[in-house]
């Protein structure tokens, strides 16, 4: 093999070996910027969820306070229904931090980014119902009333969707999105165990109520039915 100076010359060496280095320094700069950035967007995604989590998380507090027992509730419905009652609904406009990084809520793993949109949307359907409910109060107390009975039934389901971010914020910071994943998974199986532990016995109660009701309904010898013609079955 001939020796490499007969085949480069010493300055087309140099520029050979200068352009190795060159081109090891910039793989190895593009490394550790793409290690920095991931470092960078982890920590980002932590700082997020901490604080959605701690403002998910208060309200849900204040929201347990706030739903009312069925007594309660019924007693509320009902002086609404008179005309003579506007309730004192409180502000639940709890959703500063959100506003302050929607714009970056796409960086946050998929599996934690919905249950804390649908929260958030609850929430604001609250605040327009709310608005709407007072308003309403002063003009048609039984339409206020089917409204309160909306409300109340909404706030429950906030209070349900925010526990649920709560817990998937909080899986995600403990373990990652794996470990949100399987959580879900296991929520997935808990729920369809808990419909076939249920579901043969509510199927068997329906269907022996469909057959009382075909029996009922049967003519008898004379071709009459026995069903009463009574429309509410008496």
């Amino acid at each position: 093999m001939p020796p490499l100076d007969d085949v480069l010359s010493p300055q087309l060496q140099q520029a050979v070996v200068t352009g190795l280095f060159v081109a090891i320094g910039w793989i190895v700069v593009a490394g550790q910027t793409r290690r920095r950035d991931a470092a960078l967007r982890r920590a980002r995604e932590a700082d997020l969820q901490r604080a959605l989590l701690a403002e998910i998380r208060a309200h849900v507090f204040a929201l347990e306070q706030q739903v009312p027992s069925a007594a309660d509730a019924a007693a509320l419905i009902a002086r609404i229904e008179t005309g003579d009652f506007v309730p004192t609904l409180p502000q639940h406009a709890n959703d500063r931090i959100f506003a302050a990084v929607v714009a970056d809520i796409h960086i946050l793993p998929a599996p934690v980014i919905d249950p804390i949109v649908l929260y958030y949307r609850l929430l604001s359907i609250m605040e327009a119902l709310a608005t709407d409910l007072r308003r309403m109060a002063r003009r048609d107390g039984a339409r206020a009333a089917q409204m309160m009975g909306d409300y109340l039934s909404l706030m429950e389901e906030t209070r349900d969707s925010g526990i649920q971010a709560i817990r998937v914020l909080t899986e995600c910071l403990r373990g990652g999105v794996d470990a949100v994943e399987q959580m879900l998974d296991q929520d997935e199986a808990d729920a369809a165990a808990l419909v076939a532990q249920y579901l043969p016995g509510e199927l068997a109660i329906l269907r022996e109520r469909l057959l009382r009701e075909g029996l009922r309904d049967a003519p008898d010898a004379r071709g009459v039915s026995s069903r009463s013609s009574d429309p509410r079955g008496r």
